[in-house]
This record gives structure tokens, sequence and C-alpha cells, in this order.
């Protein structure tokens, strides 16, 4: 271990560490599987903008504490909107876009260690703004947005058919379906799996191989593979399709249903 750690973020929903070349973003609310709140995002994206800052960050080490990576939005603060949860997901979605268009504009490689559940527009779609994924084989990967009502966000209606196909990502979003770790490495969602208690020291262990390679190289690469994906592109009129739903009955139902853990019944308004 360095022993020249420095906290830059030392407590709150998201934590930021720095040490030989790499900032560790951790997000940090394991009571609730790191599910996305407005405090998480708006600390999330202050810790990315803080990597932005820092001439010295060559590898951001994105991982989550506790058992589960991201297990997507807090359904629960969400429900609590009621009707206004319309105009509540346009910032929360705001802020989301924020934070994966900051990812993907690092000059930092992002390594990304999945543990759990990474799922919905926060766990997802992190996992597809990383530029390195490694899961434990016991992860678990859903896209989650339809069966609440809602459309993908987080990026992930863009990168993700980049990464798995058309047709597979077309089939990932509309079934809900998990994809364990074994498959979402064979067809591209992930870069390699590991066992799970090889998972934190394999991923400490690429972050620094990463670190240690040519910086402006390393960046300017980055910079060519994500251009040819025109994400930032499509982000405005993902956040506006999922404000537009967010504040239909269907989406309000599909919440409720989550939380009561029953099936919805969806009448398309």
């Amino acid at each position: 271990m360095s022993t020249n750690k420095q906290s830059w973020i030392a407590d709150g929903p998201v934590l930021l560490d720095f040490a030989d070349g790499i900032a560790t973003i951790t997000l940090n609310r394991p009571a609730a599987a790191n599910g996305m709140n407005i405090a998480l995002m708006q600390a999330l994206h202050g810790a990315v903008m803080r990597c932005h800052r820092e001439p010295d960050v060559r590898v951001v080490h994105l991982r989550g504490a506790g058992r589960n990576f991201c297990a997507g939005g807090d359904v629960r603060e969400f429900a609590a909107m009621g009707e206004g949860l319309g105009d509540f997901l346009r910032e929360v979605t705001a802020w989301l876009q924020m934070a994966i268009g900051s990812l993907i504009r690092l000059d930092a490689i992002v390594v990304t260690e999945v543990q759990g559940y990474a799922a919905g527009g926060g766990g997802l779609g992190l996992v597809c703004a990383s530029d390195i994924v490694l899961a434990g084989e016991d992860a678990k990967f859903m896209a989650g947005a339809t069966r609440v009502g809602m459309a993908p966000d987080g990026g992930a209606s863009v990168i993700l058919p980049h990464l798995v196909g058309f047709r597979r990502a077309t089939e990932i979003v509309l079934s809900n379906r998990i994809v364990g770790a074994a498959e979402a490495e064979r067809i591209g969602l992930i870069t390699r799996m590991v066992a799970d208690a090889d998972l934190a020291d394999e991923a400490a262990k690429t972050a620094a191989s990463y670190a240690q390679g040519a910086p402006l190289a390393q960046a300017a690469a980055k910079r060519l593979l994500w251009n040819a994906l025109e994400v930032e592109r499509c982000l405005p009129e993902e956040g506006r399709t999922v404000a537009s739903l967010s504040a239909s009955a269907d989406s309000r139902e599909g919440l409720a249903a989550v939380i009561e853990k029953r099936t919805p019944r969806f009448t398309g308004r």
C-alpha cells in the first residue's frame, strides 16, 4: 500500500483518495446498495471534476462500498416525489449525465471494479462509461429502466449497443433480465471477469498498470475512441425522454411495484 495516500474527500456519499497517480472514487451509500440519489450524483460529479483539475491523476479507479457496486437509482426517493417525479428526475438525469460526460472526457483512464449488482442508469450507465471494467464472478448487470416505466439513461442507450451489438442491447434493455459476469465478459460488456476474492487486488493492479503508461498517448487514444461513439451528442435526447416518461402514471406504478415487490400494472398513461 502506498504511503503517499491523500484523502481529497474523506466523508459523504462519495469518497475520493489519491496515491501514485491513481484517484480512487468510492460510491459510499452501502446500506442503500449505493443507490443514486441527488446527493450522491452531485458528489460524484464533483469528485470527477476534481480529477479533471488534478494534472497528476493518470487513472481513476471507480468502485462501490459494500456488497454492490450500484443498484441504480434510489427508487424510494423517486417514488416519494409522487406526481412531481417528472420535474425531480429532470434534475436527477442532468446530474447523472454530467457525471457520465465528465468520466468520458477525462484524460485519465477509468478502471471500474464491479461486485454485486450494477443496475439502472447509475450502475449499468457507469459501467458503460468506463474504459476498463473488471467484475467479480458473482457480479450481475441489469438495465432495469423499462420495468419501472422509464427508458435507459446514464448514456447506456448510446453506449450499450456499441459494446454488445444492437440486437443484444435491445433484448437486454427490453427484457430487464440479469446478465451474469461470465456472459458480460463474453459479449463485451466488461473487460474481464475475476474471482470475487481477487477482485479488489486485480482492480488495483490493473489501475497501477495504466498509471505507468504514457499519459499523453493514453489520453489521446481514449479521446479518439470515445469521439467515434458521439455519446454526448445523444445525451440531451436521452435526458428529455427519461424526464418525459417519468411524468407518466406508468412510471409511478413501476416504482411502486418495485418497492412493494409485485408485478406492475401498466396502462400506457
